[in-house]
């Protein structure tokens, strides 16, 4: 099966004339052809991680969204409730947010850990080893598919209708996530092999990462107004174009009226700046920028994963 995969015929595998050897020598587009040879097992890992996560659940899948409906109603309680945000339709804002966030962090942390937490399979079957973190990300992605059902019916609940026109540049941005994340996966899934406490400073990290982007605050009023000049700083994040992609597209409000309470304890309505002042050109543009940088961490990763895949079997 794996020489199959590896794009050897048939004859060739059940003659076992054809081993796949574990060598920097191989080529990243080697690599990348292994990868797509191998795409049956990629859907087969996900089928497993999901099957194994949900095992004996009476809910199974439910849970998928469950949980990030509990994770919003609390978000919401504590901005919106007990801090009194006054964005309106804050919960839309914060679930757009965290739709691509999910992904993106669960990808990376799933896939960080993959190789270690896989050490038999590594060891004793020949296939590439990266379809092992690839499959941690799409794994994700099969959660972000039932996080979208929970923030359909919010929007439906809460009369809360899309920007179409985006549509096209939300799914680009769905991709770029998909590609930055799988990159980061196949990267840290072979140096968590070396240093094992790899895994422990990414949920450090993507604790960090996180308040980073613009979720549960909104970029104009609280980073778009103070930042000024130096915005720019902001968005070496790669991550925060994509979140404000997804935040235009869904939330779709740039810069809605909101009642502000006053020094005077009253409430007055004013316009409250959510989302950058831009249009499609300027997210299209920043979405390019992210996704170009993601391919070339993705090629990077590839590269640096098959210099050190060498000796998984030993430091395993």
């Amino acid at each position: 099966m794996a020489a199959e995969a590896a794009g050897f015929t048939p004859r060739e595998a059940r003659g076992n004339k054809v081993t796949r050897i574990v060598s920097p020598t191989i080529s990243v587009r080697q690599r990348l052809k292994e990868i797509w040879l191998s795409r049956e097992l990629l859907v087969y890992l996900v089928r497993t991680e999901i099957k194994v996560k949900y095992k004996n659940s009476v809910l199974g899948l439910v849970w998928s969204m469950i949980s990030p409906a509990m994770t919003l109603a609390i978000y919401f309680v504590v901005f919106q409730v007990v801090l009194g945000n006054h964005m309106p339709d804050f919960v839309i804002y914060l679930f757009a947010g965290l739709l691509l966030w999910n992904l993106f962090s669960l990808g990376v942390l799933t896939g960080t850990g993959v190789i270690v937490n896989n050490a038999g399979i590594v060891k004793k079957v020949s296939f590439p080893r990266e379809i092992l973190a690839l499959a941690a990300v799409g794994s994700a992605c099969v959660f972000f598919f039932f996080q979208s059902i929970v923030m359909v019916i919010f929007m439906i609940v809460l009369h809360a209708g899309p920007d179409w026109p985006y549509l096209p540049l939300v799914v680009f941005a769905l991709i770029t996530g998909v590609v930055l994340a799988s990159a980061l996966a196949v990267l840290l899934s072979a140096v968590n092999v070396y240093l094992r406490d790899t895994q422990h400073l990414m949920e450090v990290i993507l604790t960090a990462w996180f308040w980073a982007c613009p979720i549960v605050y909104p970029f104009q009023q609280d980073i778009g107004l103070k930042l000024g000049t130096k915005l720019w700083v902001y968005f070496l994040n790669p991550v925060t174009p994509l979140v404000l992609t997804f935040q235009r597209f869904i939330y779709n409000k740039v810069d809605p009226v909101a009642n502000v309470k006053q020094p005077d304890g009253k409430f007055l309505p004013q316009h409250y700046p959510v989302l950058p002042l831009h249009g499609y050109l300027w997210y299209s543009a920043l979405d390019v920028g992210v996704f170009a940088l993601s391919v070339i961490l993705f090629l990077v990763a590839l590269a640096v994963f098959g210099r050190l895949e060498g000796n998984f079997a030993e430091e395993l």
